[in-house]
């Protein structure tokens, strides 16, 4: 791996789009939006506004499980934002998240809409709204919210840390490699000796916190992120992370979930955008591309 060792800070930073990688054309240092564009809305009352990535697929997994546990409420609408091509800086989506990142939802069931965004937020919102997947009080509640904070805290280490300069940097920085992969590889093992003691990740319940973790280390154990990081991580080592991983990749809640808004891995396990339940059987991409 080659290590730069030439550069030496500026006094004072400045942005060179020439050197920001493969994230250059939509990277900037300033909020806001960059162009007038309103935001679509379905005729369910949640409108999602997202994209499949692991971020993204937190809340349709909560909201495909909510509706395969009877929660007819949370039918929702989920329309795609292209962050690649900077549909997260058009005014709409701004007005409703002023970060500029997926996922967004406005729950348009009252008598004014409520925007929600953050994903710990709004699988929060969403949880309490139904009654579901969260503890009501007590310790219980309180160590699945600590599990879901825990994901909100760690995944930046694991994507924006090692997955980035891993498998998206311009170069090979051994050193950010080594200090990310080391910091990911003590999150797994967290992860690792919780499950071996306890079926879901707060207890004997899925809850909330399964939901904001598995698509970032259930992903990542299953080796479905970042090229060969699950052979440079060694991920079988940690069998209680896998048993789990497993064990939720095979709930129809999380395979219908993890489809919505994606746009890479097999045509037929993605659907850029859902409106109803029926799109899983008639509008995936290969029945789209066949037409």
């Amino acid at each position: 791996m080659s290590e730069p060792s030439d550069y030496v800070p500026p006094e004072v930073w400045t942005w060179d789009q020439q050197s920001g990688g493969r994230f250059a054309s939509i990277n900037r240092s300033v909020a806001g939006p960059t162009h007038e564009k309103t935001l679509p809305v379905g005729k369910h009352p949640l409108q999602l506004y997202s994209l499949g990535t692991p971020n993204g697929q937190k809340v349709t997994i909560l909201l495909e499980e909510l509706l395969a546990a009877g929660h007819a409420g949370a039918e929702y609408d989920a329309w795609l934002i292209n962050i690649m091509e900077g549909d997260q800086f058009g005014s709409g989506f701004v007005d409703v998240n002023p970060n500029s990142k997926i996922p967004a939802l406005v729950d348009r069931s009252g008598t004014a809409p409520v925007r929600v965004f953050e994903s710990g937020a709004i699988l929060v919102y969403l949880a309490e709204k139904f009654g579901a997947f969260l503890p009501k009080e007590g310790a219980a509640r309180a160590e699945a919210l600590s599990w879901l904070f825990w994901q909100m805290g760690s995944a930046p280490f694991l994507g924006g840390g090692f997955g980035h300069f891993y498998a998206y940097a311009p170069v090979k920085i051994q050193y950010a490699i080594d200090r990310y992969a080391m910091e990911v590889k003590r999150q797994l093992d967290v992860l690792n000796r919780r499950l071996a003691e306890h079926e879901y990740i707060a207890g004997a319940d899925y809850t909330i916190a399964d939901m904001a973790i598995w698509p970032w280390y259930g992903g990542l154990v299953r080796g479905e992120l970042y090229g060969e990081s699950a052979t440079f991580l060694s991920v079988r080592e940690y069998e209680h992370v896998q048993r789990w991983a497993k064990q939720l990749g095979e709930r129809p809640g999380v395979r219908r979930g993890r489809m919505v808004n994606r746009r890479t891995g097999p045509l037929e396990e993605q659907l850029h955008e859902r409106h109803d339940a029926s799109d899983f059987d008639t509008k995936t991409a290969d029945k789209l591309a066949a037409e």
